[in-house]
C-alpha cells in the first residue's frame, strides 16, 4: 500500500491517491467491522455467549478497531482488528468450533471481496459516463485488494490473528497458551517484517493468487452471456 501511495505522489495522481485512501477507510469502518462480527455471531452460535455480552455482536465501528491494526493497514496493507473473546469451553464441540469461529472473520472478508469484484464487473459492462465508472471501478478495486489482503494476513498462524486460533486444531494447549503470552511481541516482529518487505512477498503473492480466482469467479456470469 505504502508503494502505491508513494507512486501516487510522485506521478501527481491525486485521484488514485483519494480513491485508495477512501477505500483504506471504508475498509477499517465498514468491512473489518463485518469481519469481527462474524467472529462473534459465529460464536454465539455455537454456543458461547461471550462476545454477545463483550458488546462484540455489533456492527459498530468503533466496538472493533484496534489502534495498531487499523495503522498497518494503511502503512503496509495487511492488518487486524480488536480479536473477539471467546471461551472454549462454551462451544459445542470444543476445538473444531474454535477453528470454526477463527475461520469465520476471514471467510466473510473474501465473500466481501467477491461481491465487490462483481459489482467492478457490473460497473465495466453498463454504460456509465467514463469519470465516474473509472472512480468507482477503482475503489471497488481497492476495496476487494484489501478484503482479500486482510483474509490472508489474518489466516497467519501467530496470535493474535485467526490463525493462531486455528492451531489449537495442531497444537496441545499448554503450547497453545505459552505462545499467546508472547503475542504483544510477536505481532510487533511481524510489523517488522511487513515494513521492510520480508514477509509481504509470499504474502502480496497468496493474495493475487486469491484475487485471480474470485476474480475469475465474480466474472463468470458475464463471460457466460457473452458481456465481457
Amino acid at each position: 500500500m505504502i508503494s502505491i501511495l508513494r507512486e501516487c505522489l510522485s506521478t501527481g495522481n491525486y485521484t488514485t491517491l483519494f480513491i485508495s485512501m477512501a477505500s483504506l477507510l471504508f475498509v477499517v469502518f465498514c468491512t473489518m467491522p463485518v469481519h469481527e462480527f462474524a467472529h462473534a455471531w459465529t460464536a454465539v452460535k455455537l454456543g458461547d455467549d461471550t462476545p454477545r455480552l463483550q458488546g462484540r455482536l455489533t456492527l459498530r465501528p468503533m466496538a472493533h478497531i484496534d489502534i495498531i491494526g487499523a495503522v498497518m493497514i494503511f502503512l503496509v496493507g495487511f492488518g487486524y482488528a480488536k480479536p473477539v473473546s471467546v471461551n472454549i469451553h462454551n462451544l459445542k464441540n470444543g476445538r473444531k468450533s474454535f477453528a470454526l469461529v477463527a475461520l469465520a472473520g476471514p471467510v466473510s472478508n473474501l465473500i466481501m471481496a467477491l461481491i465487490f469484484l462483481f459489482l467492478n464487473a457490473v460497473v465495466y459492462v453498463i454504460p456509465l459516463p467514463q469519470v465516474a465508472s473509472s472512480v468507482l471501478m477503482t475503489f471497488l478495486y481497492f476495496a476487494a485488494s484489501i478484503n482479500i489482503s486482510l483474509a490472508v494476513f489474518n489466516l497467519l498462524p501467530i496470535p493474535p490473528l485467526d490463525g493462531s486460533r486455528i492451531l489449537t486444531l495442531l497444537l496441545p494447549s499448554k503450547y497453545y497458551y505459552k505462545l499467546l503470552r508472547y503475542e504483544r511481541y510477536i505481532i510487533l516482529v511481524t510489523f517488522a517484517l511487513l515494513w521492510f518487505g520480508i514477509l509481504s512477498i509470499p504474502l502480496n503473492f497468496l493474495s493475487n493468487l486469491a484475487y485471480s480466482g474470485l476474480n475469475w469467479l465474480a466474472t463468470l456470469p458475464f463471460r457466460l452471456l457473452g458481456l465481457m
